[in-house]
């Protein structure tokens, strides 16, 4: 057995998830379609392919723990110029994503790793692209907005041709759902 490469995250549901990627892909982000649309709540980690099961049992724990809480995205941001990237804003369920990643990372669990940067839940829109598409991802979306109740998260493993493939879903174990979630709007973004 050797190693795989793993990320846990919230994905953005239909038709939201579909339509954000494509625009990803029209800013000229050659990985939009081996990504699919999330919030990283725990960005790609290598760990030994034994020590997976391990992982899906802590994450099962997890989501059990967890209940839905509803989830906004709303307009633009970015990491320049620490990171190239433009991001949609995670306006409603920020503070829950921030704990579920602390839960997920755990220094004890089979999952802990350090950041890089300081969490931030995000959807990344344009990574590693030439400034004008990242100016134009950051202005064209920056009416964007979504929202849906977050219900869980999944486990992915990284292939070999660079692909995000989800493992495992993880719903929480938790059923209520703030009436205010339970709406979902039609993200509006100017066509093309």
């Amino acid at each position: 057995m050797g190693t795989v490469t793993i990320g846990v995250s919230i994905a953005v549901p239909e038709p939201h998830g579909s339509e954000l990627q494509q625009l990803r892909a029209g800013f000229g982000d050659a990985a939009a379609h081996g990504i699919p649309t999330h919030v990283t709540l725990l960005p790609p980690t290598e760990i030994d392919e034994a020590s997976l099961p391990a992982v899906e049992a802590h994450l099962a724990e997890v989501a059990a723990a967890g209940r839905a809480f509803p989830m906004r995205l709303s307009g633009t941001g970015t990491f320049r110029p620490l990171s190239p990237v433009v991001f949609v804003q995670v306006v409603a369920g920020a503070e829950a994503c921030t704990l579920l990643q602390q839960q997920v990372r755990d220094p004890a669990g089979p999952a802990a790793r350090e950041l890089q940067f300081p969490y931030h839940p995000h959807v990344t829109v344009a990574h590693g692209i030439d400034e004008a598409a990242m100016d134009r991802a950051f202005e064209e979306l920056a009416g964007y907005e979504a929202e849906w109740p977050c219900t869980g998260f999944a486990l992915y493993e990284q292939g070999a041709d660079g692909v995000w493939r989800k493992l495992r879903d993880f719903p929480f174990g938790g059923s209520a759902v703030p009436p205010q979630a339970g709406r979902v709007e039609r993200g509006s973004v100017p066509t093309r």
